[in-house]
């Protein structure tokens, strides 16, 4: 089905009341792998990175691998910049071909957050890619590098927000966190459920890593529509490397590379189950 806009991905999933995963990626093994389950699932999946990675994984060589791997796919896959902070590399992604990209404003004012992501949205228009934007503030941090607190989305801050820019999609804090968990997410469902009744666009829940499939599941039937996920699949892939290594302590590059790729397809495949988006592309 090869490449394809995210606000088409996420309209469908609205009406089959499903999730599309949208699954961090830093090198070749973890596209693989990715893609591997979602066609095997046959499931719409977003294959995305994030600005503040791009110190371990330049754009200028994962966009091509991203690009080419979706193109070449046979379920729809959208390439999406996750958490753009500076609006030059929020443009050079769109300059690559990215189909989506995010403004991440949950660290100035609501006014500042609001008058930014509308430039983006203009600017995202000219390319014909999607626009997301954050409001609140969820816990710990994309790059691993902070340890914030969750600032619950305020339900009259999100409504405003989305009235002043009809963003395509939009990410909410409801107690989800990046990272790792300290303990066991408590979502904020009550809170969930008026931001989906005064939005009227697709919510996004970041840091879903460590979430319970019957928790992922209540989070789709109130509004969810993209997820994110990569902790879960760096793990995986440390996991997956330190049983190798015991298993085969000889064990060579070729070895440890089919050994990311199909940690990263088991991780993915058990996603794209919880988010009931199998057999949707």
């Amino acid at each position: 089905m090869a490449l394809v806009n995210m606000t088409e991905m996420l309209e469908k999933a609205e009406k089959g009341n499903y999730a599309v995963g949208s699954f961090s990626v830093l090198n070749m093994e973890m596209i693989l792998g990715t893609v591997k389950a979602a066609e095997e699932l046959k499931a719409p999946i977003i294959l995305q990175i994030a600005e503040g990675r791009l110190g371990y994984a330049p754009l200028a060589l994962m966009a091509p691998m991203m690009l080419s791997a979706a193109r070449a796919a046979s379920v729809p896959v959208a390439v999406h910049l996750d958490h753009g902070l500076r609006v030059p590399t929020i443009q050079y992604a769109l300059d690559l071909g990215f189909t989506s990209v995010m403004f991440d404003g949950s660290k100035v004012t609501l006014q500042e957050n609001i008058e930014t992501t509308q430039k983006i949205i203009q600017l995202a228009r000219k390319y014909g890619a999607s626009a997301e934007a954050e409001i609140g503030k969820v816990g710990g941090s994309e790059d691993g590098s902070e340890d914030l607190e969750l600032m619950a989305t305020p339900v009259e801050d999100a409504k405003r927000f989305y009235e002043e820019t009809k963003v395509d999609a939009l990410a909410v804090a409801i107690g989800n966190a990046h990272g790792v968990y300290k303990s066991a997410p408590q979502l904020q469902f009550d809170r969930l459920a008026k931001l989906d009744e005064v939005v009227g666009t697709a919510l996004v829940l970041h840091g879903g890593s460590g979430i319970t499939v019957e928790d992922f599941r209540k989070c789709i039937d109130l509004g969810i529509r993209k997820i994110n996920v990569m902790t879960a699949a760096l793990n995986r892939i440390a996991d997956e490397t330190k049983i190798l290594a015991k298993e085969k302590p000889g064990f060579n590059y070729f070895d440890y590379t089919q050994c990311a790729v199909n940690a990263v397809y088991q991780n993915t495949k058990e996603h794209i189950l919880a988010f009931r988006s199998e057999n949707r592309a």
